[in-house]
C-alpha cells in the first residue's frame, strides 16, 4: 500500500513538472481533454437540469391526467391543421356529461383563459385570467401563501372572487400580503381578492400562475364568451386506472355526447400527459447524444495529445528510466508510473473543463428560469472518462518505457 501511494505521489509530481516545464505544449495537448469534458459535463448538466424542471412542472399536472380539447399536443398522425380548426370547442355541457357518466375519473375540471388588463387604483397589469371549475386544485397543484382558495359554494354561485399570482399582487399592491380583501378591476368588472398563490417562477407547462388570476368558471362565463376561448377539460384518473383505459372511456363518452356515428372520425383530441413526457424524454436523449458526439471528437483529439506528451516524456527521461531499472526498479513499476502520470494529465484537463462548466452554470442560472445543477454522478462519470482515457493514451508510451534496456537507456542523451 505504501509503495502504491509512493508511485501515485511521484507520478503526480511528474505530471505537475511536465505542466510547469512545458506549459504551452502541455496546455495545447490538454485543451482537447478540457473541451471534451466541458462538453460532457456542460451538456449533461444543462439537459438534466432542464429535464428536472420540465418533469417537475409536468408533475404539477399529474402522471395520470388526460386533456380533452380541440388540438393535439403532439400531432403524430399528420392530421391536417384545417381539420383541427374546424373542430368544435369542448362545451361546459360536455364537461358536465363526462363528469356524470365517467367511471374511471377521480377528478376533472373545465378551464378557460384569456388575457386581460387587471387594475387596482392607478396600477395596471396585463395578465391571464383563468376561469375554472371547482376541482381545479385537486388535479393541478395550487399553493396558497396568503388568504385562502375559492370554496365550492363560490364556484357554484359564480361569486366575483379571485386568487391571484405573485407577480400580479406585486405589480398591483407592491406587497403580496396587502392584496387580501382588496377589489381589482378585470376588464371593468370588480372582483374581490381572497388569496395569493405562492411564487412559482417560470414554468414550462400551460400554467403561469405568477402572472395570472383564478376565478370561478360561472363568473368567468358571465363576463366573457367562454366557450369561444379555447376551453379545455382536464381529467385525473383513479388510482390504479391506466391512462389507456381512461382515454378509451373518455373517447366513447365524447363520441356519445357529440352523436358521432361509427363511420365518423373523432372531432376532439385526447392528450395523454404521459405521452408528452415520453416525447420530451426523446428530445433530451437526442441532445445528450449530440453532446456525446461533440465530446467524443474532442476527447479523441485530446487522447492523441496526451499520447504525444507521453512519447516525448519517455524520450526525455530515457536515462532516468535506465537508472531506475539499473538499481532494481521493475518493469511493471515503470509502466504503472507512466500510466498514472498520463491519467493525472487527463484529470488536470478535466478539472479545467469542470471549472469552465461551473462558470457557465453560474451565468446561465442567472438568466434561465431554472438553476443549472452539476450532479455528483456527472462529475464522477467525467473523471472516470479522464482516468480511462489517460490509461489508454499512455499505454503504448508506458509499455515502451517499461521495456527499455537499462544499459542502452542510461547511455542515451
Amino acid at each position: 500500500m505504501r509503495k502504491l501511494l509512493r508511485i501515485l505521489w511521484n507520478s503526480f509530481l511528474m505530471a505537475l513538472q511536465e505542466l510547469k516545464v512545458n506549459k504551452l505544449r502541455t496546455f495545447l495537448s490538454l485543451f482537447g481533454i478540457t473541451i471534451g469534458i466541458f462538453c460532457i459535463i456542460g451538456v449533461l448538466a444543462l439537459v438534466n437540469s432542464l429535464k428536472q424542471k420540465v418533469q417537475s412542472d409536468m408533475n404539477e399536472l399529474g402522471s395520470n391526467t388526460v386533456q380533452v380539447g380541440k388540438w393535439e399536443f403532439l400531432n403524430t398522425s399528420d392530421y391536417p391543421w384545417w381539420k383541427f380548426i374546424n373542430r368544435p370547442e369542448v362545451k361546459y355541457s360536455e364537461f358536465e356529461f363526462l363528469k356524470k357518466n365517467t367511471g374511471y375519473a377521480e377528478h376533472m375540471y373545465y378551464l378557460n383563459n384569456t388575457s386581460s388588463n387587471l387594475t387596482y387604483k392607478d396600477n395596471t397589469y396585463s395578465g391571464n385570467v383563468y376561469g375554472t371549475s371547482e376541482e381545479f386544485n385537486l388535479v393541478q397543484t395550487v399553493e396558497i401563501e396568503y388568504g385562502r382558495y375559492i370554496n365550492p359554494s363560490e364556484f357554484k354561485r359564480g361569486v366575483a372572487v379571485a386568487v391571484i399570482g405573485q407577480e400580479v399582487a406585486t405589480q398591483l399592491f407592491k406587497r403580496p400580503d396587502l392584496a387580501i380583501g382588496k377589489k381589482i378591476s378585470v376588464d371593468g368588472k370588480k372582483v374581490n381578492v381572497i388569496g395569493v398563490i405562492k411564487k412559482q417562477g417560470q414554468m414550462i407547462n400551460i400554467f403561469q400562475f405568477d402572472e395570472s388570476i383564478l376565478v370561478p368558471y360561472n363568473y368567468f362565463a358571465s363576463i366573457y364568451n367562454a366557450e369561444n376561448l379555447s376551453p379545455q377539460i382536464f381529467v385525473k384518473g383513479k388510482e390504479g386506472v391506466p391512462n389507456s383505459a381512461l382515454i378509451d372511456e373518455l373517447r366513447g363518452l365524447m363520441r356519445q355526447v357529440r352523436r358521432l356515428s361509427p363511420k365518423q372520425e373523432d372531432n376532439f383530441a385526447l392528450n395523454d400527459i404521459n405521452l408528452f413526457r415520453e416525447q420530451i424524454d426523446k428530445v433530451f436523449a437526442s441532445l445528450n447524444i449530440g453532446g456525446w458526439v461533440i465530446a467524443g471528437l474532442s476527447l479523441l483529439v485530446g487522447g492523441f495529445g496526451i499520447a504525444n506528451i507521453m512519447f516525448v516524456t519517455v524520450r526525455e527521461r530515457r536515462s532516468q528510466i535506465g537508472l531506475k531499472k539499473a538499481i532494481g526498479a521493475k518493469s511493471r513499476t515503470i509502466l504503472t508510473e507512466f500510466l498514472i502520470e498520463s491519467a493525472f494529465l487527463c484529470i488536470i484537463g478535466g478539472l479545467l473543463g469542470l471549472f469552465m462548466v461551473w462558470l457557465l452554470s453560474l451565468a446561465l442560472s442567472a438568466i434561465l428560469p431554472f438553476p443549472i445543477v452539476i450532479a455528483g454522478s456527472i462529475i464522477v462519470l467525467a473523471f472516470s472518462i479522464c482516468i480511462i482515457l489517460g490509461v489508454l493514451s499512455g499505454i503504448i508510451p508506458a509499455t515502451i518505457a517499461a521495456r527499455l534496456n537499462p544499459v542502452v537507456a542510461i547511455r542515451s542523451n
